[in-house]
């Protein structure tokens, strides 16, 4: 079954293995993991379990920053014994029985060797053009050439006349979710809460990561 956490990316570094193999890692801090609330197939259609990370400022009616907590948030939290926490996610495909309103998730979950899916936001890059957004190819820098880094063809100009949906074209670059599968556990640090994943995973310094059994090779 699917097991699941949620950390913040520390950053890279590198270990070694036994054979003294070298191996880059990023690194995953995950504390203050508590279950908030169970869901069954009975009561809400499927089963799953919503775990919230990080605490965040008790709610306070003068206070509308993003610093504290709603009212509604702190009463959800509150049923299951807990501060108000700053991010919730859903873990579905789980064992819900395994879980009680109000336990504490900790990096123990994993252990090293476990193949994981990672989740989180990619970098924003900003409004780029289709030579980094994409991939293309530029025209030459020189001899009278009026094409450097545009975009080319638009598309026919005599039979359409006009631009087809899902061009690519410069715009917007990053900030989307991002899940890379099939990442290995190379370390678990029960006495700082971290955890070692071989290679790299989605997102900036200090960015939510979400750590989940690999939907292809978890159970294998």
């Amino acid at each position: 079954m699917t097991k699941g956490i949620l950390g913040r990316k520390i950053g890279m570094t590198q270990v070694f293995a036994e054979n003294g193999e070298l191996i880059p890692v990023t690194v995953v801090e995950a504390s203050q993991n508590v279950v908030l609330q169970t869901k069954s197939e009975e009561v809400d259609g499927y089963n799953a379990v919503q775990i919230g990370f990080e605490d965040k400022k008790a709610y306070k009616k003068d206070r509308k920053s993003n610093k504290y907590a709603t009212k509604a948030a702190e009463g959800h939290a509150k049923k299951a014994g807990a501060a108000p926490k700053r991010f919730t996610r859903e873990f579905r495909n789980i064992d819900v029985s395994a879980y009680e309103v109000g336990q504490e998730v900790t990096v123990d979950t994993f252990k090293a060797g476990d193949i994981i899916d990672a989740t989180g936001v990619s970098k924003g890059k900003g409004f780029q053009g289709s030579i980094k957004r994409h991939g293309f190819s530029r025209g030459p820098m020189s001899h009278g050439s009026r094409y450097h880094r545009g975009s080319g063809s638009m598309g026919m100009a005599s039979d359409a006349s006009k631009v087809f949906k899902g061009k690519e074209l410069p715009g917007r670059m990053g900030g989307n979710t991002v899940t890379m599968q099939n990442l290995e556990v190379v370390k678990v640090d029960t006495e700082n809460n971290v955890i070692l994943v071989k290679g790299n995973v989605p997102g900036p310094k200090k960015g939510l990561v979400k750590l989940t059994t690999s939907i292809k090779k978890g159970n294998k």
